[in-house]
């Protein structure tokens, strides 16, 4: 990355930036969304099975993990 020093993406937190229904890889009749997570120039891509809701459900605690992570643990 140029022009970029690592703690300038550690101030980007992640963010959820797309969710959309797609076919379900194994053929099947299944509802499997297609997700996108970034932060700054990095990005996640993935699949769940599961309605548009259950997903961004999962997403935003998977999301705030990551948030967590990058901030550092906080002391006890």
């Amino acid at each position: 990355m140029r022009g970029y020093k690592i703690t300038d993406v550690l101030e980007v937190p992640f963010q959820v930036d797309q969710i959309s229904e797609v076919a379900a890889p194994d053929g099947s009749k299944d509802v499997w969304q297609q997700y996108i997570i970034s932060q700054g120039t990095n990005v996640i891509t993935g699949l769940r099975p599961g309605s548009r809701a259950d997903v961004a459900a999962q997403l935003d605690e998977m999301v705030a993990r990551l948030n967590e992570r990058r901030v550092g643990k906080k002391p006890k």
